[in-house]
């Protein structure tokens, strides 16, 4: 597992410090004939305040930050993940479908929190996107999260269109075959919601787009190919159609803890209690990170989250415990060594350690 090449995070730091921590990776990735996988984690507001709250304090110290990791990289070849869940929870938002955004920090301006996010992104996305050998994705959440037309939605207001498209399950365990599925939606309602054919009356309506929620029963992945039919219906057969997924936007997918798919709550207990996300038991490695996938909508498969790392201390419906009540015992803070769910991993690996390769 430690031998499998694993993405680096740059989570703080001043412009100075996070340039100088960039460049000595690139240094050391070329050293190795390397690509390395960097992924940029500061954004005001950071996961809510939850278990990786922290982030700069606001647009311009995030800009600047974003300057140095930029620096950093220079010239250098290099795949930048652009802030995991930075589409995902965006603080004060309305969603696609008119709902309000659960995260509502008191310290952020529910007028402008919003449209702040989407500047810090795009801003970034502009600094990023300006390096000759940079690959650049943006979040696009999972196939268990948000519906395919409100991630495109998302994506577009972010500027994806200057990037080389998203990534997905980052931190999370959804299973790659779900995820590659959930990809091409994600990428064919991108183009769906900027078609200008027709005069134009696709423009902006991502909320249109099939999804794993509608016509797919998200519950039972045999009824996802009524999804599939909607964009063949309504991109490959439509009016001035894209030539194929090659001049679409793309995507990465972390296979870092999926191979043995998410893990299921008791039954006895509320699914927002159970903290599903959050150090599940028995869960194994997937995929090991290759850019041969096989499908022309997937990039590569990548190690983004470190296994063996904490996904924060779990309390699930017991906050008053101390405790996690699956395990029995406290887990360690966000980004810890968890040597238990390490073991964990590795015994339950999908291929098994040392079978072959995706």
């Amino acid at each position: 597992m430690v031998a499998t090449p694993q993405a680096v995070w740059f989570t703080k730091g001043t412009p100075q410090e996070v340039r100088k921590a960039v460049d000595s990776t690139v240094r050391q990735a070329k050293k190795q004939r390397a690509v390395p996988v960097i992924v940029a984690y500061n954004l005001p507001f950071r996961d809510c305040a939850q278990y990786s709250a922290g982030g700069a304090l606001d647009t311009a110290s995030y800009l600047a930050w974003v300057d140095g990791l930029a620096k950093g990289i220079g010239k250098s070849e290099a795949i930048v993940l652009l802030e995991p869940d930075g589409l995902g929870i965006i603080p004060w938002y309305t969603t696609i479908n008119g709902d309000q955004e659960w995260c509502q920090p008191a310290e952020a301006d529910p007028a402008t929190a919003a449209a702040d996010r989407f500047a810090q992104l795009s801003g970034a996305v502009d600094r990023l996107s300006a390096l000759p050998n940079v690959s650049l994705y943006l979040d696009g959440t999972h196939s268990g999260w948000l519906g395919a037309g409100d991630a495109a939605d998302r994506l577009h207001k972010a500027g994806v269109a200057k990037t080389d498209g998203f990534f997905l399950n980052v931190s999370n365990y959804q299973l790659t075959e779900r995820q590659v599925k959930y990809a091409s939606w994600v990428s064919q309602c991108l183009w769906y919601g900027t078609n200008d054919a027709e005069g134009g009356w696709r423009l902006g309506h991502f909320e249109h787009c099939g999804s794993q929620y509608y016509p797919a029963d998200p519950n039972d992945f045999s009824t996802w190919g009524l999804t599939d039919q909607w964009y063949l219906d309504n991109v490959t057969n439509a009016a001035n159609p894209p030539s194929g997924p090659e001049v679409l936007a793309h995507a990465v997918i972390d296979t870092s803890r999926n191979g043995q798919g998410p893990w299921t709550a008791p039954a006895d207990r509320p699914a927002g209690d159970a903290q599903e996300w959050c150090n599940p038991p028995d869960r194994g490695l997937g995929p090991r990170p290759t850019t041969s996938t096989g499908d022309p909508y997937v990039d590569a498969y990548l190690w983004v989250k470190i296994p063996g790392e904490s996904d924060g201390q779990c309390f699930r419906w017991a906050p008053e415990s101390g405790i996690d009540p699956v395990r029995g015992y406290p887990g360690p803070a966000a980004g810890a060594w968890f040597p238990q769910m390490a073991l964990e991993l590795v015994h339950n690996a999908v291929p098994p350690i040392g079978g072959p390769r995706s």
